[in-house]
């Protein structure tokens, strides 16, 4: 697949990010350093006589302005009750959001941290804890703009997306063809064992590399995909192993996460479909993203034969996950 030689991010120069920044009333230096980041461009801003900021400038057309000021005023609100998150800065304007040209962008202190040992059970037991409040506050009023999580429809759309657009190769077009309905099947059964579940603002890609932590201290980090969906969307990208390894790290979540609220234990049949889920809209986000330069560089693996290969190897055994019984808590049901 080819890409395009200009995307919006070109208009994206030093000039008019310094620009945006001193135009929001601050005394920049002139000091810029872009950070890792592939959805969004994010940068450290230097500035005269004070600690740097951090701009995050949101990937135009992703968020409507509705809907990354829904995540602004969630993330302020799991600040103010006391829940460690990095939240946007008000601007001396009073306003968490900036616009420059076409691009919105919001402005964050300089937090620093490394991502959490997940092997670790009080490390575990904390994040549940932590989970289990930022989940009470998601439940305290809806969502109106931002997405609704809905698994099975969103599986069909990415699998439409490479399909019809020739991501997948010829060669493997049928193993791919055979594949999916079997996955989907079998999703769909685990979402009919979960039964109806409840849903709430969820942060909604809560996985390690999202956290910081310093000085025994724990942040979260990024809300960018925070969205309305089952509580376990943020519980089980914390787990890693296998079946029994999860099992325990799942036992040392929920007993932190139900000090402070309930969880419901049907919610374990989703795991799995949302782990199918997660594989599918990787490759999507790939390929629709692929008119961004900086994907073709940072992922130039992506559309080779090899990476296609992988990804069914990966996806049958997702299914035979998906054949097995849901994970077992252990001492519960």
């Amino acid at each position: 697949m080819t890409h395009s030689t200009t995307h919006p991010y070109d208009a994206l120069t030093p000039d008019n990010i310094l620009d945006a920044i001193e135009a929001e009333g601050y005394d920049v230096n002139g000091r810029l350093f872009a950070l890792n980041s592939y959805e969004n461009r994010v940068y450290q801003i230097g500035l005269e006589e004070q600690p740097p900021l951090i701009a995050k400038f949101y990937r135009p057309d992703r968020w409507s302005e509705a809907q990354i000021r829904e995540e602004h005023r969630f993330s302020l609100d799991l600040v103010d009750a006391g829940i460690p998150v990095v939240a946007p800065q008000r601007m001396p304007s009073g306003d968490t959001l900036g616009r420059h040209h076409h691009f919105h962008f919001a402005l964050f202190a300089q937090r620093g941290g490394q991502a959490p040992d997940t092997s670790v059970p009080d490390t575990l037991y904390r994040l549940g804890q932590w989970l289990g409040q930022l989940h009470n506050i998601g439940a305290v009023a809806p969502f109106a703009h931002r997405e609704t999580l809905d698994i099975l429809p969103e599986l069909h759309e990415h699998n439409r997306f490479l399909t019809e657009n020739g991501w997948i190769p010829e060669d493997l077009r049928a193993a791919w063809d055979s594949l999916i309905p079997h996955l989907l099947t079998h999703c769909a059964r685990r979402i009919e064992e979960a039964g109806t579940v409840s849903t709430l603002r969820l942060h909604g890609d809560c996985h390690a590399g999202n956290i910081l932590v310093r000085d025994e201290q724990m942040l979260f980090v990024d809300l960018d995909d925070c969205r309305t969906g089952p509580a376990v969307q943020d519980l089980w990208l914390l787990l890693n192993g296998d079946e029994h390894a999860q099992g325990g790290q799942f036992a040392e979540l929920l007993e932190g996460y139900e000090m402070f609220r309930e969880f419901d234990r049907r919610e374990r049949y989703l795991i799995e479909p949302l782990r199918c889920h997660r594989q599918l809209y990787h490759c999507a986000w790939l390929a629709r993203r692929w008119d961004d330069p900086a994907f073709p560089r940072f992922f130039p693996w992506f559309g080779q034969p090899r990476f296609w290969s992988d990804q069914i190897l990966a996806l049958r055994e997702q299914l035979a996950a998906l054949q097995a019984p849901p994970i077992t808590i252990p001492g519960q049901y």
